[in-house]
């Protein structure tokens, strides 16, 4: 089942009134249950693609469809709540909330979508425990390393069951090795849930593990091969 499609996807930004083409006519398919790298150098538009995906900016034009719906003939809540219902996001900077505990900011998430109290705790400190970290529940974010901060990030994003996963450069700010067990991980939970993982990188290690990468060059798709 396809997931996510672009069609002829443009997007065009003013940098100092001078445009500046972001992405130049980008068609891709994504089925169900991939496990995608986007590669390329810096400022080749991996993060703007992973971003127009995720319904975080829209195109100057061409249409992306989510589970064959167009993103264009949502409004502002729909696409909020299609954010919380549908797709998680991991970013490089882990984006967890200082004054909030782990298992707090698993739940938050949850609490926007009103789920009861109860359910919410239930449901975060199962996920902690899949990922390995049920003992920092109780931490905050400055009490934990990089590598736990980003699999309490992982958490937050899986709890609420999404159908996509959406990662700007998760290990940018790790050492290799916690970096491999991310993404260990994160295999783990594209086969166990068949959760589709999207990833914008330009780390060896996470094209590598890629079982399709698309790499972009100067807003254009370069090549789009299975690697393994």
């Amino acid at each position: 089942m396809e997931i996510i499609r672009t069609e002829s996807l443009h997007k065009t930004y003013s940098e100092n009134g001078v445009p500046v083409h972001a992405l130049q006519g980008i068609d891709v398919s994504v089925q169900s249950g991939e496990f995608l790298v986007i590669a390329g150098p810096s400022g080749s538009g991996k993060t703007t693609l992973l971003n127009l995906i995720g319904a975080l900016d829209k195109p100057s034009s061409g249409r992306i469809l989510f589970e064959q719906e167009d993103l264009a003939s949502k409004s502002k809540s729909e696409l909020a709540s299609l954010r919380l219902r549908k797709i998680g996001f991991i970013f490089q900077a882990y984006n967890l909330i200082p004054v909030l505990t782990a298992i707090e900011n698993v739940e938050f998430t949850m609490m926007l979508l009103s789920v009861p109290e109860k359910e919410r705790r239930e449901r975060s400190l199962s996920v902690l425990k899949e990922l390995g970290i049920a003992e920092l529940a109780d931490k905050r974010p400055n009490e934990m390393s990089g590598g736990q901060q980003q699999r309490v990030a992982i958490a937050r994003a899986i709890v609420t069951n999404p159908s996509l996963m959406l990662a700007d450069e998760p290990t940018a700010n790790l050492d290799s090795a916690t970096g491999a067990a991310l993404l260990d991980l994160m295999e783990r939970m594209n086969k166990q849930r068949n959760i589709t993982f999207i990833f914008s990188s330009h780390d060896p290690q996470v094209i590598e593990r890629g079982r399709r990468v698309l790499l972009l060059h100067d807003g254009r798709v370069q090549s789009d091969s299975a690697s393994r």
